[in-house]
């Protein structure tokens, strides 16, 4: 094999990895743990609640550690929220379990202790999956469900804008109208409101706006 060969190869190699990209904190990251579920009340008025604690570096959100306690009736508002004010596609929320909810059982119900873990692993899921997405994480709703010891139901329903992404649908003048003035390397993501195109991407640069 000539030397050239081997130095072509050579250039192949990936760098190897050393302590800092191995354990380093990873860039982004969110993570929401569903635990500690206490039963409290009774008769009718009994019911379960769950710690959900969550950790980011994300900067759309306020708080990068919170923790919160909620019950299964507080994950079906949420859901009916996004449902109702976003563009996702919401997955299902563990059943309601009727069934178990019918009196004259044997047993707890819905306060049996393998029922409770079964709908906290379900629970972790459906809001994990809320979370991560990057458009349920432009809701009010969710940082409030999140970040916010009670739920005010009723809120005003809108946006997270205070981050330099925004979106929603918006015209090339809007968009114009949002960058001019901003510092070099803003930048702004928007809702293409095409078909074709899913988004799109305006920068501000050399005192215009540049679209991508």
């Amino acid at each position: 094999m000539s030397d050239t060969a081997v130095a072509d190869t050579r250039r192949l190699n990936s760098k190897p990895q050393d302590l800092t990209d191995a354990y380093g904190p990873p860039s982004n990251f969110l993570e929401i743990d569903i635990f500690n579920p206490q039963t409290v009340g009774v008769g009718r008025a009994r019911f379960t609640t769950y710690e959900v604690r969550m950790r980011t570096n994300l900067p759309i959100f306020k708080l990068k550690e919170s923790c919160v306690r909620r019950r299964y009736s507080d994950f079906e508002w949420l859901k009916n929220e996004l449902e109702r004010d976003s563009k996702i596609v919401v997955p299902p929320l563990p059943g309601k379990a009727l069934k178990r909810q019918l009196p004259f059982r044997g047993d707890e119900g819905i306060f049996e202790e393998s029922f409770i873990e079964e709908r906290r692993q379900g629970l972790e899921q459906f809001i994990n999956k809320i979370a991560g997405h990057p458009l349920a994480q432009n809701e009010r709703c969710l940082h409030m469900f999140l970040q916010e010891e009670a739920i005010d139901r009723n809120y005003v329903p809108g946006k997270i804008t205070g981050n330099p992404c925004y979106w929603r649908v918006m015209d090339r003048y809007e968009t114009e109208a949002l960058l001019e003035g901003k510092r070099e390397d803003t930048f702004l993501l928007r809702d293409a409101g095409q078909r074709d195109c899913l988004f799109s991407v305006n920068f501000w640069g050399y005192n215009r706006s540049l679209q991508a």
